[in-house]
C-alpha cells in the first residue's frame, strides 16, 4: 500500500476516534447535568463551551495529521462517527450514567424524592 493511502487511512481512523471522543465527553457532561441542576444559562453556557472546544479539536486534528489541509470528509467522519457512537454506544451508556447519578444524588435533610412528591406516594414507610 503506498504511503499516501496509509497516511489517508489513518487520518480517517482518528477522525473516527476523535469524533466518540467527543461523543463521550458529552455523555460526561450530560451526567453532570443530571447530578447537579442548572439554569437554561448555565447549560446554554456549556453546550457552547463543548461545541467550541469540539470544533477546535476536529481543526486541531486536521492541523496536526493533515498539515492544515481541509479534507471535508475529515469533518464527515468525525460527524458519523458522533452520530454512531450516540445511537449505538451512547443509549445504553447513558442509561447506565442515568442509574449511577440516581444513586450519587444526594437528598438534603429528609427531602422527599420529587418523583414521589409529584406522584403523592409517602416514601416513609415500606409499602410491600
Amino acid at each position: 500500500m503506498s504511503p499516501n493511502i496509509q497516511m489517508e487511512a489513518r487520518l480517517l481512523v482518528v477522525s473516527m476516534a476523535v469524533g466518540a471522543g467527543l461523543m463521550a465527553l458529552y455523555d460526561v457532561l450530560r451526567l453532570l447535568r443530571l447530578v447537579l441542576r442548572h439554569s437554561w444559562l448555565a447549560t446554554g453556557l456549556e453546550d457552547l463551551a463543548y461545541w467550541s472546544f469540539a470544533g477546535f479539536a476536529t481543526f486541531y486534528l486536521l492541523y496536526q495529521e493533515n498539515d492544515g489541509a481541509l479534507r471535508f470528509y475529515v469533518i464527515g467522519t468525525v460527524l458519523l462517527a458522533m452520530v454512531l457512537y450516540d445511537r449505538v454506544w451512547s443509549t445504553n451508556f447513558f442509561r447506565v450514567l442515568k442509574k449511577l447519578a440516581g444513586c450519587i444524588r444526594i437528598k438534603r435533610h429528609g427531602e422527599k424524592s420529587s418523583r414521589y412528591r409529584e406522584a403523592g406516594k409517602d416514601v416513609s414507610r415500606k409499602s410491600w
